[in-house]
């Protein structure tokens, strides 16, 4: 029979091939694999996303978010020059639209400074010189944020695994994982892989995977829809960069907002309603059995009973492009209905508590001969290396 492999990694976006590379430039030498279920990298959160390099404005001073995103933005924008990665850093622009907002503005600057950022408050004057067509009272500009191709970026990742000798292997869903004598036996769809030690990178899967290898994780993920517009090409003058609102305190998510990509597309979004699937990326895409199992858990209903109020005006907006609209021209009010067309959706895969709570932090669970990383959503893309980094760190030891 063949050796088995010293690392599994389940899971071929960003995150689980950063932490691929992460362990062979660690040790060369190695055996490392990544299981891909779908026919090739970044097909999901890697590749469903605005492509913003986040900066840690909006993490608690001190926690892993803050820590691994400020590192992150400038590791992830440092290698995606290295390999010819469309990036820029382009700054952005948080803009209170009411004197009722200043209050959540300058607390946001107050967690910024905390977490070293390079701030500057602005009246609506100065914000219209970076931004002629959006309306505020105050704008707080973040100089750290800025934007990349992240499917570049793991299609790179993914080579150098292979470069570094570890395989990348697509098409190949885990179905089943036992550990007999300090080897895990995973099932795949292409066949049995043994290995000593298994790391879950699985996103929106990442509990499934958890669970099938004997764990029990405390987290469940829902899944959250984040849907998209996308500015016709005659208005993208009204956007230069990334305008962003300041963010309601009780709802765990940004607000819409506008961001310019690397392609000069202008992306607007996204609101939050609950995909009826793991990977739910529209209305009619419904696994009974994935959204009966999300509905009837406790998780879901205290999250669900917390904020009622709020996820029923994301519905409304997801079912209104009036409203969406709306949204949009709180912050650049020359925007019309004839100047948004849909662009695609995304999913957040959002680890949620038995009580409710939201999981606020990156949560990374170790077991003997396992480690699983139960929520990394934003902004898991920009702290990729780091992510990757520290699950090496963790494992040297064991490896």
């Amino acid at each position: 029979m063949t050796a088995p492999f010293d690392v599994a990694v389940v899971g071929g976006g960003i995150v689980g091939l950063a932490t691929a590379r992460a362990l062979l430039v660690d040790r060369p030498g190695r055996r490392v694999v990544v299981l891909e279920k779908e026919p090739e990298v970044a097909r999901h959160q890697t590749g469903r996303n605005s492509g913003v390099i986040h900066s840690g404005l909006y993490y608690r001073p001190g926690s892993a978010k803050a820590r691994l995103c400020r590192a992150g933005s400038r590791s992830i924008a440092a290698y995606a020059r290295e390999r010819g990665v469309a990036v820029e850093i382009t700054g952005k622009l948080v803009v209170a639209t009411s004197e009722d907002e200043l209050a959540g503005l300058a607390a946001l600057e107050e967690r910024g400074r905390a977490n070293g950022l390079t701030l500057r408050r602005m009246d609506a004057a100065q914000a219209a010189e970076l931004e002629p067509h959006v309306d505020c009272t105050a704008a707080l500009h973040v100089a750290e944020t800025g934007i990349v191709d992240f499917v570049g970026v793991a299609r790179h990742l993914a080579a150098d695994v292979v470069a570094a000798g570890g395989e990348v292997r697509t098409g190949c869903r885990v179905t089943a994982a036992v550990a007999v004598g300090g080897v895990h036996r995973l099932a795949t769809t292409t066949g049995d892989v043994r290995a000593r030690t298994l790391v879950n990178c699985a996103g929106l899967q990442s509990d499934l995977v958890a669970r099938a290898a004997g764990a029990d994780p405390a987290a469940r993920i829902v899944p959250f829809r984040g849907e998209y517009l996308e500015l016709r090409t005659e208005a993208r003058h009204l956007v230069r960069g990334l305008i962003y609102p300041v963010p309601d305190p009780a709802f765990p998510f940004l607000g819409v907002h506008l961001t310019r990509g690397v392609d000069g597309s202008v992306h607007a979004g996204p609101n939050a309603v609950l995909a009826l699937s793991r990977e739910g990326y529209r209305w009619r895409d419904v696994r009974p059995g994935e959204l009966w199992d999300t509905l009837r858990s406790p998780a879901f209903r205290h999250l669900a009973r917390r904020h009622a109020r709020q996820g029923a005006a994301e519905v409304l907006r997801s079912a209104s492009r009036a409203r969406f609209l709306r949204s949009l021209q709180r912050l650049v009010p020359e925007l019309t209905a004839e100047d948004l067309v849909p662009a695609p959706s995304g999913v957040r895969a959002q680890a949620v508590l038995p009580d409710g709570e939201l999981v606020d932090d990156f949560l990374i669970v170790e077991r003997p001969g396992e480690l699983h990383v139960l929520n990394a959503p934003s902004p898991a893309a920009t702290s990729s290396l780091e992510i990757g980094a520290e699950v090496a760190r963790r494992l040297a030891d064991h490896l």
